[in-house]
Order: C-alpha cells, then sequence, then structure tokens
C-alpha cells in the first residue's frame, strides 16, 4: 500500500467509536497497481471480456501508545465501490506478545501457514477456479494472538466464533450460530540459519454441531540464491470418504537484487476419488525504484477433484510507489 495523503481525521474517528473515549488521527493510504488477467481451460467463462484491472482499495490508519507501554493501532480497509474489506484492532504487549481482532478477511492461526512454498509472486492456486479443495483455510473473523518473544520461535493462536467470515458492525451479530466455531494453532522454528520450519492444527466449523479438523507441516530452507520449500495438509470432513491430502513443494532463485522467479506444484488426493488434484505455476518478479513488475501462470487439472475439470490463470501487474 503506497501513501497517498496524511491528513487528520480526528472527527471521523470519533464517529466511527462514538461509544469510545478515544479519538485520534488517521492515516489514508492507497494503492497504484495495474493488471492483466487471462484464463482458459474448460470450466472457465468470459475469457473474451476486459483483461485489464486496476487496484481499488483505500485504507485506514492509526495507532497510540499507553502509560503502560503498550500500544493499540486500529485499521480499515475498503475494497471496490467503497464496500467494507477488513478491519484490524491490535494491543501490543511487547514480550507478552500481541492479540488482534479481525473483521473478515483474515488469517487467523494456522491459516498463518496454510501455503508457505516459496514464490515471486502469488501462489500456485490463485486464479485457478477459487482457492483449491485441501486447502487449510479457517473462518476470517475472529481472534488471533502472536508471540515471538522465544528466540526464533513464532506462536500463532487463532479463535473464531461461530464465524461465518462476514462482518458485523458494533452492537451487530454475524453468523447466528450458523456454524460451530473454530480454534488453531501455528508454531514456526527459524532457529537454524536458512531454514523455517512449521506445524499447525485445528477445528474449523463445518455446521453449527460439526467440525473439520486440519493439520499442516512443512519447511522452508534458503542457501545463497535459492530458497526450497515442502509441505503436507490434511483436512478430515465430517462428510464420509472426503478426506483430503495435498502435498505442495515450491523453489524460487533470486537472479539478483532486483529480479526472482519461482515454480511450484501440488497434487490432493481425495477420499473416494478416482483423479488427483494437480495445480502448478510459474512466477517472476521484478523491481526497479518505485515500480514493481509481477507475473504468474497458474494451471489446474482434475480441479476439486473431479476428472477433466481444467483451469488456467496468467496475470501481469504493474504497480508503482510514489
Amino acid at each position: 500500500m503506497t501513501n497517498i495523503k496524511k491528513i487528520g481525521l480526528t472527527a471521523l474517528a470519533g464517529s466511527l467509536v462514538a461509544t469510545s473515549a478515544f479519538a485520534g488521527a488517521l492515516s489514508v493510504s492507497g494503492g497504484a497497481k495495474m493488471s492483466y488477467t487471462t484464463k482458459g481451460g474448460n470450466e472457465d467463462t468470459n475469457l473474451s471480456g476486459n483483461p485489464f484491472g486496476i487496484q481499488k482499495s483505500i485504507g485506514f490508519t492509526g495507532s497510540g501508545e499507553l502509560d503502560n507501554g503498550h500500544s493499540i493501532s486500529l485499521s480499515h480497509y475498503m475494497a471496490a465501490e467503497g464496500s467494507q474489506s477488513s478491519s484490524i484492532l491490535t494491543y501490543d504487549m511487547g514480550d507478552m506478545g500481541s492479540l488482534t481482532y479481525h473483521d473478515t478477511s483474515a488469517a487467523l492461526g494456522i491459516h498463518k501457514i496454510d501455503d508457505l512454498m516459496p514464490t515471486a509472486d502469488e501462489e500456485i492456486w490463485n486464479g485457478v477456479g477459487g482457492s483449491p479443495v485441501g486447502r487449510t483455510s479457517g473462518p476470517g473473523t475472529g481472534f488471533n494472538y502472536t508471540n515471538t518473544s522465544m528466540d526464533g520461535v513464532r506462536i500463532d493462536v487463532g479463535y473464531s466464533k461461530n464465524s461465518v467470515g462476514t462482518a458485523a458492525d458494533d452492537g451487530g451479530v454475524t453468523g447466528a450460530g450458523g456454524i460451530k466455531s473454530a480454534s488453531s494453532i501455528a508454531v514456526q522454528y527459524s532457529g537454524i540459519e536458512g531454514a523455517n520450519i512449521f506445524f499447525g492444527t485445528g477445528k474449523k466449523g463445518a455446521t453449527a454441531t460439526t467440525e473439520t479438523d486440519l493439520t499442516t507441516y512443512g519447511f522452508t530452507y534458503t542457501m545463497g540464491a535459492f530458497t526450497v520449500g515442502a509441505q503436507q495438509s490434511e483436512t478430515d470432513l465430517t462428510t464420509a470418504s472426503s478426506d483430503l491430502e495435498k502435498t505442495a513443494m515450491g523453489i524460487a532463485f533470486a537472479v539478483n537484487e532486483n529480479l526472482s522467479i519461482s515454480y511450484g506444484q501440488s497434487e490432493t488426493e481425495k477420499e473416494g476419488s478416482s483423479v488427483d488434484q494437480e495445480l502448478s505455476g510459474f512466477s517472476v518478479g521484478y523491481s526497479m525504484g518505485g515500480i514493481t513488475l509481477k507475473a504468474h501462470s497458474n494451471e489446474g487439472k482434475n480441479v476439486g477433484n473431479t476428472a477433466a475439470t481444467a483451469h488456467e490463470h496468467t496475470e501481469i501487474a504493474l504497480s508503482f510507489a510514489f
């Protein structure tokens, strides 16, 4: 996000938190990003539409320090047409960790490590039939506690109360108990030079009374210009004969300080299915001063473990920093 203009928004902040005694100043930020996207495969439609797009987002951020040395930060992000994308409120307790509440579009607990494979741009599932089956993601609304006080160790604990990931305003209720609460934990260890070893487990609500068990583990390792990684994920669904196992790998190469390239692939097995979902993708990223050019080309076969279901997605994006 590029800072566009910083203005005092005391009155706006006061109206946003009308029941609070706190009113502060928020900074306004936005993006300058344009993309060209093409799609293919026998399951994609609208292939002849306008391939050009421009990022439509705006953010309001602010922070303040308390008398005890702790700090509070607040962010509101809005996507196209002014609709709310996410709100984030963080209470930072220093060595005791930080507690964050996300209102939609969040990574909670195990979702922090759902795909850590090295890439120069987007993940290999981006644009290929949405988020592929087997991804260990959770609902996007809830709490996340983070602690990095132990050398080389990061812990994330996520909790989402009866949430389907939709926004709730002050005094509002969302989800209405339509989905069981979710909880998970993710642990990363980077105490070995060049390596990051990670593990996560948790439960995601499937209905008001059932849960899906999630597990993922893997590593990344950087040696010189190369970074490699491998990850195994399991999703134990409540529906009979539909458990999932996904194996992913990736490799990235930093050609120089400005240019990086990467390749990744994954395979998802579904219990009771005769075909495996296969995803693969190439990415490239190049930066020069205030300009960044990134591109990726992803392909999916047997998407959703359905035979002969193919998707292709290619995107080129140009970003400006000013």
